[in-house]
């Protein structure tokens, strides 16, 4: 069986969360298999094998489990990307509209070095909106988007078009069309 399709067993459904409507992709189920979270990061190693990654960059907060695996795995900096107010030394941020109103996002300016080829990962890609920005913010600090990493992708919300602009590498591993 694929990681594709182990993923698919394993995820949780939950029905109208966090509103009426939304059937949410909670991760959580698939930390507690540390035999497919370990496939999981071999298989993101695989598929990034032929991309110069100098440092992993994850978004708060589930950005931060598998991209730091990730990463230490890899043998390069992880770097955490906060909510507003959250990181303590000097910062640079980026504010985002959500379907709900706005949010920003923060990392250290100091953690992200010149021309650094930088992988941002999230568990989970909807509109592209977090990753927008977080790219923004990998620019502003004269780094490059070497490209995305999700675990899923829910592709009816065509997020991965809005990505395109900062990297055409953008991995997912389970993308849900409807």
């Amino acid at each position: 069986m694929s990681v594709r399709e182990k993923i698919d067993n394993v995820i949780r459904t939950v029905p109208d969360f966090p509103k009426n409507g939304i059937n949410f992709k909670d991760i959580t189920s698939l930390l507690m298999d540390s035999e497919l979270s370990n496939k999981i990061i071999d298989t993101f190693i695989q598929r990034l094998k032929n991309i110069k990654v100098d440092a992993i960059v994850g978004i708060e907060s589930r950005g931060f489990l598998y991209g730091f695996l990730l990463a230490n795995k890899m043998n390069i900096p992880f770097i955490p990307i906060r909510k507003k107010g959250k990181l303590p030394s000097e910062t640079i941020s980026m504010s985002y509209k959500l379907e709900y109103g706005t949010s920003t996002i923060e990392v250290h300016k100091k953690d992200i070095k010149k021309d650094w080829n930088i992988l941002i990962h999230d568990d989970l890609l909807a509109t592209g909106g977090t990753a927008t920005a977080a790219a923004e913010l990998i620019k502003k600090l004269d780094a490059k988007v070497a490209g995305f990493a999700f675990i899923i992708s829910l592709d009816y919300l065509s997020g991965k078009s809005c990505l395109k602009k900062y990297s055409t590498n953008i991995i997912t591993l389970k993308d849900y069309l409807i």
